[in-house]
């Protein structure tokens, strides 16, 4: 089962409604999508959407570093030697972790197939579905609470909430505003994007956990790389608190888990570089007694597909963030898991399941 060809496609999706965090706004879903094809006739997908402000990776620097690193890399190698891939796609570039990412999901996608397994049962087939948050934009109060009954009535009982774009006292209204709108029985969670200082941090969860606005976690309140300052928020507060920018790799997640600096960790492909380092990451927290959620950029159904894979394989991953698909004005992608409300459910073919996508100007199989 070796490599024959890797190639790469763009493709652009729009939003149905502006996307909005601390950190950006995202009117247009664009992605790299990757075609792994081998010799025994396997075709692997995968996907890597640019999140220049997170990753620093743009849609050049993907199609680049796949086209001119890690394809002459990668052809002809048997997957069968996938220890010795998954090394030599980590050791072959530094960062450009959305490339890796890609090129590690269409081989897992062959890899599942080969073993004539649905990915989630390749990888430990923990569960067969999973229920997604669904996410609100950092936006004005009444926006953002009609933006929370919206997402209510079409069944999500779980809603992760954007903040940290500016000042902090409008942040608890826009809080209060969704909580008063959704009633106590919905779960809400933060998401500052690394918006807050820590002090200010500290005292905003301290109040809103004072208010009685039932926060069930607090994504990333501080800069990425202020480790330290994210174990002061940890430690100050009864709000568990997620580490999300600050652990891209095994190593980065290890220094979280060491200083405890945070009570969970959200695991991202495109910032782990694929399933094979996710794994690790997911391994390391369970040692350690930390549970983990998966999450996602901006991404079409096939990247999610591949998320929500790996997240229904392990028992201790026990949050899901998958919306980004439903933020889509249309699904470019035939196959792959299937959403029924807030439930997704992994499909039953060999590997991701995806048949077909459709680029706009035709459908590659």
């Amino acid at each position: 089962m070796k490599i024959s060809t890797l190639d790469t496609y763009r493709l652009s999706v729009p939003l149905s409604k502006p996307f909005k965090t601390a950190l950006r706004t995202v009117y247009t879903a664009e992605t790299v999508v990757v075609k792994l094809v081998c010799d025994n006739g396997y075709v692997g997908w995968g996907e890597a959407p640019p999140t220049v402000v997170i990753t620093g990776d743009s849609m050049s620097s993907i199609d680049s570093a796949i086209q001119e690193v890690i394809k002459p890399l990668l052809i002809g190698r048997s997957l069968l030697n996938s220890e010795a891939l998954f090394y030599d796609l980590e050791k072959a570039l530094v960062h450009n972790v959305s490339a890796k990412a890609a090129v590690d999901m269409a081989i897992y996608d062959c890899l599942a197939q080969n073993a004539e397994m649905p990915l989630y049962q390749y990888l430990g087939g923990y569960q067969s579905e999973v229920a997604t948050d669904f996410t609100v934009s950092v936006n004005e109060p009444e926006e953002m609470g009609e933006d929370a009954v919206r997402y209510v009535n079409e069944g999500f009982s779980v809603l992760k909430v954007k903040v940290g774009k500016d000042h902090i006292k409008k942040d608890i209204e826009r809080i209060k505003e969704i909580r008063a709108r959704v009633g106590q029985d919905i779960r809400i969670r933060l998401d500052a994007n690394q918006g807050w200082e820590v002090k200010e941090a500290v005292s905003a969860i301290r109040k809103i956990e004072d208010m009685g606005l039932d926060i069930e976690l607090v994504e990333q309140p501080v800069t990425a790389l202020d480790i330290v300052g994210l174990k002061q928020v940890t430690e100050a507060v009864e709000t568990p608190i997620m580490a999300d920018e600050s652990v891209f790799s095994p190593l980065q997640a290890f220094e979280v888990l060491k200083l405890r600096a945070a009570d969970m960790i959200n695991i991202k492909l495109m910032k782990a570089g694929g399933i094979y380092n996710a794994q690790k990451i997911n391994h390391l927290a369970e040692v350690c007694g930390v549970k983990c959620m998966v999450g996602s950029m901006i991404e079409t159904k096939l990247g999610i597909t591949a998320a929500a894979h790996f997240a229904a394989s392990k028992k201790n991953i026990v949050s899901y963030d998958f919306d980004a698909p439903l933020m889509l004005s249309r699904d470019p992608i035939q196959g792959g898991v299937v959403y029924e409300g807030h439930r997704i459910k992994m499909p039953g073919a060999p590997g991701l399941g995806i048949q077909a996508i459709d680029f706009g100007g035709g459908t590659s199989e």
